[in-house]
């Protein structure tokens, strides 16, 4: 199962990057990691956030992969423990699928994308975005180290 981190925003300050790098190198082959960049919708544009949000959706849309399983990240979605999570990620690999986390940028994430995924949450406080990437990437590596008795993970 290949999984796929769909974030708008760009230009992150370099301790995202290099620590999302640091967790995704570190994940297992059968679990190979990818960030998908998605260019955010300029905020002075004079649009409404509705048609910001419809611009980043589409944004989104183009870039997925085909036949990827959509994963939105909300404050509204579905909490789990980090072994909950684990085990709901082992059952997605099950299904044969690729997972597209996808990130949502200032305003969150259109309705329309949310509609036709699954939504988790990473914590019900809101995150910034970078923090969001990291954390996700850190819990992904975590899950994995759960899935494949590494020690990373002892609680």
């Amino acid at each position: 199962m290949k999984l796929f981190v769909v974030a708008v925003g760009a230009r992150m300050p370099s301790w995202v990057d290099e620590a999302f790098e640091e967790y995704t190198k570190r994940m297992p082959r059968s679990m190979k990691t990818e960030l998908i960049e998605i260019r955010p919708e300029p905020r002075s544009s004079g649009k409404s956030v509705e048609q910001l949000l419809h611009a980043e959706a589409a944004r989104i849309r183009r870039a997925l992969p085909r036949g990827v399983l959509g994963v939105a990240l909300d404050e509204r979605g579905r909490e789990l423990t980090t072994s909950e999570f684990a085990r709901w990620l082992e059952a997605r690999g099950g299904d044969g699928r690729d997972l597209a986390f996808l990130i949502g940028g200032a305003d969150g994430l259109a309705e329309e994308v949310k509609r036709g995924a699954e939504t988790l949450r990473l914590s019900a406080m809101t995150l910034p975005h970078g923090l969001a990437r990291v954390l996700l990437a850190e819990q992904l590596y975590r899950a994995a180290a759960i899935l494949e008795n590494h020690p990373y993970h002892r609680g």
